[in-house]
């Protein structure tokens, strides 16, 4: 690349409007070359160009910031002078790749990690500009991002990873155990033996399915594909449903108190999604509260300030409740109210699920002291019923 000094520029009009001529302004183009006069200080992104002859023209706050150099150490110098970077097995970046004398045919470099001086991680891209498909470069546009979010996002793959297949090793180990045993010693078994063993194995395998529907999604929910089947829902009569399946499994009947207000707005939603909200918070309630557990149904406003009226469903217990410290972080993933097991997947799936509703899901402590989940979800009749 061309390493020949020239003296500073000051002139912002002219490093912007540099920086702007990668694609030709709209009519919306500020008299600066950008859209709306904007201004390279106000990108999230570090922003680096250098002319025709490799010389900074623009250096904004974002690029200051991740490379520790400030505006005025880097305007006018060499752009290999002002961004050593170096690949992750030491090699020099810039003489690698030869913006200036490589192949004309070329029209930038796609993101990669780098190293500054220091060992300090950086997500570098380039764009070299020409003013016909292999002529000379005109400009370097080089982007500059830090690492810390995607190595946050490294960590949490990691984490879930991690996760699943402790979840998933013990309900295996005990069907692979079972199911061979029963395979080899089959007849050696009474009937109430076998029948035991039999519905440890449907129980486990129960236990993974789950888990895999929640990774799913999980999935879904990160990649915004989670999918809505509305309908008519009748909210008060999935609560009662669900309280009948956690009598029928052996909790007290006296300890669930349902408080219906009315009336009630029609609600369209996917069923079986408000099933699963319903699902794990009652199930929250009954295994890690106390006490009473309160149900509460009652027509809200609903999210996003419109007049529109929603439904508001609050599940409260009597326990010891949620510590203040962790109330930021109960809807994240891995998130364990205690160590009475769970994935500590259920909360970040219910609200991705009211979310993706439109609605708003919020914890709180409870009249009593324990944990109270409230969601709010929009009425949001289909647009053709309308």
């Amino acid at each position: 690349m061309a390493v020949g000094m020239s003296s500073p520029r000051p002139a912002r009009t002219a490093a912007v409007r540099a920086a702007a001529e990668e694609e030709p302004a709209g009519p919306a183009a500020g008299p600066d070359g950008l859209a709306g006069g904007l201004d390279p200080d106000d990108l999230p992104d570090g922003l680096v160009v250098a002319d025709e002859r490799g010389h900074v023209i623009c250096f904004n706050t974002a690029a200051a910031r991740i490379t520790a150099t400030s505006r005025a150490d880097a305007i006018g110098r060499p752009l290999d002078a002002v961004l050593p970077l170096e690949d992750l097995k030491g090699k020099r970046w810039w003489p690698l790749t030869d913006p200036y004398g490589g192949l004309a045919t070329r029209n930038g470099q796609p993101e990669r990690n780098l190293l500054l001086p220091g060992g300090r991680e950086v997500l570098v891209s380039a764009r070299y500009v020409r003013e016909h498909p292999t002529g000379p470069v005109r400009r370097v546009v080089v982007c500059l991002r830090g690492t810390e979010a995607r190595r946050r996002t490294e960590r949490s793959h990691a984490e879930l990873i991690a996760t699943v297949a402790h979840e998933l090793r013990s309900p295996l180990t005990s069907v692979k155990g079972f199911t061979a045993t029963l395979l080899a010693k089959w007849e050696r078994f009474t009937d109430d033996q076998k029948r035991l063993m039999l519905e440890t194995v449907d129980a486990d395998a129960g236990r993974v399915t789950r888990l895999i529907a929640e990774l799913l999604d999980i999935s879904r929910i990160d990649s915004g594909r989670l999918e809505l089947r509305r309908q008519p829902v009748d909210i008060s009569a999935a609560v009662a449903r669900h309280i009948q399946a956690l009598i029928t499994g052996g909790q007290a009947a006296e300890r669930f108190l349902v408080r219906t207000r009315g009336p009630l707005p029609d609600l369209w939603a996917d069923p079986d999604k408000v099933d699963q909200v319903l699902g794990n918070l009652l199930e929250n309630a009954v295994r890690h509260g106390e006490g009473t557990v309160t149900i509460e149904i009652a027509p809200a406003p609903a999210p996003g300030g419109c007049d529109e009226m929603g439904t508001a469903v609050t599940v409260s217990d009597e326990g010891p409740g949620i510590p203040e410290e962790s109330m930021s972080r109960v809807f994240t993933r891995f998130w364990r109210g205690s160590k009475r097991g769970g994935t500590g997947l259920g909360l970040y799936i219910v609200k991705g699920i009211v979310e993706a509703h439109g609605g708003t899901i919020t914890v709180d402590r409870g009249p009593r002291g324990g944990a109270e989940f409230r969601f709010i979800l929009p009425v949001a009749m289909p647009a053709y019923l309308v």
